[in-house]
């Protein structure tokens, strides 16, 4: 079986900022509430809104 990866989601302190960084490169994101959805060929790639989560979900 060959394994791949279609969909990968980065949670992200400045959502305007990393939408404005991957639009630099030259990709369109969707936004949706406070994500945003790109896609790149067969990968998606979604960012997501670190504001509002509660502690137990943030990285130590």
């Amino acid at each position: 079986m060959e394994q791949r990866i279609t969909l990968i989601t980065l949670g992200v302190s400045d959502l305007a900022r990393s939408k404005a960084f991957y639009e630099a490169l030259g990709w369109r994101g969707q936004e949706v509430q406070e994500t945003v959805f790109f896609q790149a060929g067969g990968l998606g790639l979604v960012l997501w809104s670190r504001r509002g989560w509660g502690s137990h979900r943030r990285p130590r």
